[in-house]
């Protein structure tokens, strides 16, 4: 069995920066898919930035140039940084781990809150 922990949210002002950590149990990290997702209350759970195995990332529109997603595997964890936080980015950020292909597992989170506000 499998258990991801999230920390590293808290209440910010706009422009200021997070680092979000995602510490995994278990033997899967190092051949996972490892995706960070947000959601607000009322609306569906939102992609927000996935690294590979082989360290390629992707990122949604709002967030690029501002969030980067890394790994480490030695540590089985996956970061989120981030820079120039807004109002918007406030959401509940939960971590993902998930196969390349299909979805033989998916393992989520807890989540950790992060409040952008002045």
């Amino acid at each position: 069995q499998v258990q991801l922990v999230e920390s590293g949210g808290g209440l910010v002002q706009p422009g200021g920066s997070l680092r979000l950590s995602c510490a995994a149990s278990g033997s899967i990290f190092s051949r996972s898919v490892l995706d960070w997702y947000r959601q607000v209350p009322g609306k569906e759970r939102e992609l927000v930035a996935r690294i590979t195995i082989a360290g390629s990332t992707n990122y949604a529109d709002s967030v690029k140039g501002r969030f980067t997603i890394s790994r480490d595997n030695a540590k089985n964890t996956v970061y989120l940084q981030m820079i120039n936080l807004k109002p918007e980015d406030t959401a509940v950020y939960y971590c993902n781990a998930h196969p390349i292909i299909g979805k033989s597992y998916d393992y989520w989170g807890q989540g950790t809150q992060v409040t952008v506000s002045s």
